[in-house]
C-alpha cells in the first residue's frame, strides 16, 4: 500500500478500485473477506468493514447474507464514470499546472509514453 497521510480505510478503498477498473474483479464477482483482506493488507477487520461499507452505500458491492460481499452489476461502469469526473475535476488542474511550471507539453508527453 502506498505511504500516505489519507486514512487506511480510504488506501483500501483505492486497491478495491483498481482491482475492480483493472478487471481482477469483475461485477458479480465475490470480494475477498474482511479478515482475508484484513490479513493480507496487515489492516485491522473493522478498517477493512468500513472501506467495504463505503462501497456497499454507494451500490458499488451487494451483500448475501451467508454467502459473502460481490461487486454489484454495473458496478465498474459507474467506479470508472466517477473516477473520471475526480480525475478531471480534482487531479488535473493541479498537473496541468505543474506541468506548466515544468514548461512541459501533452504532445511530448505523449510520445514519450508510447516510445
Amino acid at each position: 500500500m502506498h505511504n500516505d497521510d489519507r486514512p487506511v480505510y480510504l488506501r483500501l478503498r483505492d486497491h478495491i478500485s483498481a482491482s475492480i477498473l483493472d478487471g481482477k474483479v469483475r461485477d458479480g464477482d465475490p470480494l475477498p473477506s474482511v479478515r482475508s483482506l484484513a490479513a493480507e493488507h496487515g489492516a485491522n477487520p473493522l478498517t477493512v468493514a468500513k472501506a467495504y461499507q463505503t462501497f456497499q452505500d454507494e451500490g458499488l458491492i451487494v451483500v448475501r447474507r451467508g454467502v459473502g460481499m460481490f461487486v454489484a452489476e454495473g458496478a465498474s461502469e459507474r467506479l470508472r464514470t466517477a473516477e473520471r469526473k475526480e480525475f478531471v475535476e480534482q487531479r488535473w488542474p493541479a498537473i496541468v499546472a505543474h506541468m506548466r511550471r515544468l514548461n512541459l507539453d501533452v504532445e511530448d508527453l505523449v510520445e514519450r509514453s508510447l516510445a
